[in-house]
């Protein structure tokens, strides 16, 4: 196994509640959001506001199936984010409001690569009640930080589609530059979309006060 995995590895076990069998127990505190790996009592809040915001989100998502929020879909769900922490390849996070502990949306660090790259890609999504408040800005400024001052990655990846404006204007106020245009580049609600192409380095990331 390569140096640099290994160190990820162990940094990661930091992160690992004693009793938790593998489910990660880390968590990422804003100033009014909270970030922590899915759990399977969260499922409830959920499927609640991603049936209450499908139409909101299916314009920017892969083709949902049919039982997209059945109970068992979201444990494979877990099952998968449990492999991914083990195996350094990817981290999911569900966001809350510290107010009340509700539900926001989610944000994910897929496609861990080590060695010389050090780089994943950056993807979120959140609860139509709660866009245009500024809660995703805070959750991305928190899984940033843990990306880069826990995982040690260099450069994170972000893709949107042209026509998002919301998502584009988003990247830009975190510091991400537009570095490319990609055609056909993500199949999204069952359609090969072109996608713009986002990138921010470590040390080029603004501490936020």
């Amino acid at each position: 196994m390569e140096a640099s995995k290994v160190i990820a590895r162990v940094r990661m076990m930091r992160f690992l509640h004693p009793r938790s069998s593998g489910l990660p127990a880390v968590r990422q505190i804003g100033p009014r959001v909270y970030l922590h790996p899915p759990q399977e009592r969260d499922w409830r809040q959920w499927t609640d506001l991603r049936a209450a915001s499908r139409p909101f989100l299916e314009p920017w998502e892969p083709t949902w199936t049919r039982d997209a929020l059945a109970r068992s879909v979201y444990r494979e769900r877990l099952r998968r984010t449990r492999q991914e922490w083990h195996d350094d390849t990817g981290y999911a996070f569900h966001v809350f409001r510290r107010k009340g502990d509700v539900l926001l949306g989610g944000v994910t660090l897929s496609h861990v690569r080590r060695g010389v790259a050090q780089a994943a890609d950056l993807g979120y999504w959140i609860g139509q009640p709660h866009a245009r408040r500024g809660y995703m800005t805070e959750s991305l400024r928190c899984v940033m930080a843990f990306a880069f001052d826990e995982l040690r990655l260099h450069r994170l990846e972000a893709a949107c589609l042209p026509n998002n404006e919301a998502s584009k204007g988003l990247l830009r106020k975190l510091g991400f530059r537009e570095e490319g245009y990609a055609v056909k580049y993500l199949r999204i609600n069952g359609v090969w979309h072109d996608h713009l192409l986002f990138a921010i380095l470590s040390e080029e990331v603004v501490k936020a006060p």
